[in-house]
């Protein structure tokens, strides 16, 4: 992907999930504490007890975690398959007896499309994910 693009992605991508790591997960991380902290706090729970009651109190963190690094990791694979494809109409035209330079334009027309139409999807995304953890988190 031209470079320009990719900084395009990264950029959005990296104020989504900081965003999210300021509103959620930062929320969530401090429920998660207090709670182990009192499952520490119970002297009259076992071991097993209080490691158990702290890692019910992980679970809702950790699913979050994984909601969020799933989210992305599908967002990055539908872009990579895009930009694939693009890579491949390019190949085709080359093979076809297009020019180089004609080549370059159609395949960095076609990857700012594919980088244009998913910029447009990380709104949602982002409201899904918040709408998510939102319910994780309670």
């Amino acid at each position: 992907m031209a470079e320009e693009q990719q900084r395009r992605v990264e950029s959005a991508v990296d104020h989504m999930v900081k965003g999210l790591e300021r509103e959620q997960i930062r929320k969530m991380q401090g429920k998660m504490f207090r709670c182990s902290a009192d499952c520490c706090d119970n002297d009259t729970a076992s071991m097993q007890q209080v490691h158990n009651c702290i890692e019910r109190c992980h679970a809702p963190l950790a699913q979050a975690q994984s909601l969020v690094t799933n989210e992305l990791e599908r967002f990055q694979d539908r872009l990579a398959r895009c930009t694939m494809h693009c890579n491949d109409k390019a190949r085709d035209a080359f093979d076809a007896g297009s020019k180089e330079p004609q080549v370059k334009v159609q395949l960095e027309t076609c990857i700012t499309q594919c980088v244009d139409d998913h910029m447009n999807l990380i709104p949602s995304m982002t409201r899904k994910l918040k709408d998510t953890l939102t319910t994780t988190a309670k």
